[in-house]
């Protein structure tokens, strides 16, 4: 059963054998959409040789210069973490992640980020995930491959989409169900760049704490679940709160 609307996202990978190992994990769990942010070394024999066969899934990767573009259409982001956070991400497990994915719109797209593989995601790109997803190991010793993570992700999905066993309960309410499609991460990039202009345009960011309230706020808004209809009504409001009118773009139902 091929999963249309997931992607994997891998940041900065350091060995192009990894990227190989993670086409061949996807293929074997029905994920196709690979994405690649500024890899130090692709394409290479060695990723194909490590494929085994996933050759197709590393022909379509898409290869992008940076994270906002990768992610610019999709409206659910979550970023894998081997470690907890001194700022709390709303964090989930790998079989909650596939529940999540599972229940979200049909019509969403949905990236999972994995990170360097010496040091993982940064905060900034952390800032970009609507949630995190953290898979339990041995707390003497957690270091897994990136093909591995990639491999128990996938794995759950495919359960997940497929009904072969039950996951833990939900965590989107009946409620979010009937919500508008969800905001891209471009809307959401947009609004969080308009919201730090405007609270330094009113006085209310200000050094040194303003980095780390705009990352509370991030998260604040990431984990709302916004629509697009949200994002005009907030950039409405902020555009009022500089004196100035926003041009609304609602989107029509169809």
């Amino acid at each position: 059963m091929k999963q249309q609307k997931i992607r994997i996202v891998l940041i900065e990978t350091s060995h192009p054998g990894n990227i190989g190992a993670v086409a061949r994990a996807m293929k074997n769990m029905c994920i196709e959409e690979l994405y690649l942010v500024n890899p130090q070394q692709y394409p290479s024999s060695v990723a194909t040789a490590r494929a085994s066969g996933a050759d197709d899934v590393l022909a379509n990767a898409v290869v992008c210069a940076d994270l906002d573009e990768a992610i610019a259409d999709c409206q659910l982001v979550v970023g894998a973490s081997a470690r907890l956070r001194s700022i709390n991400w709303p964090e989930l497990n790998p079989r909650q992640c596939a529940d999540l994915v599972k229940k979200s719109p049909d019509t969403d797209s949905i990236a999972i980020l994995f990170g360097r593989e010496d040091s993982g995601l940064t905060n900034a790109e952390l800032d970009k995930c609507q949630y995190l997803v953290h898979i339990p190991t041995n707390q003497e010793y957690s270091s897994l491959n990136i093909a591995a993570a990639v491999q128990v992700i996938c794995y759950e999905l495919f359960v997940a989409a497929n009904g072969i066993c039950d996951v833990d309960p939900v965590i989107r309410s009946s409620e979010d169900d009937e919500l508008e499609e969800r905001a891209s991460a471009k809307e959401m990039e947009g609004l969080f760049q308009h919201m730090e202009a405007t609270l330094k345009e009113i006085g209310f960011l200000k050094p040194p704490s303003c980095q780390k309230l705009m990352r509370r706020l991030r998260r604040l808004y990431n984990r709302a679940g916004l629509d697009s209809t949200d994002i005009n009504i907030l950039r409405g409001v902020m555009s009022a709160a500089e004196g100035r009118k926003y041009e609304w773009k609602v989107r029509k139902k169809e």
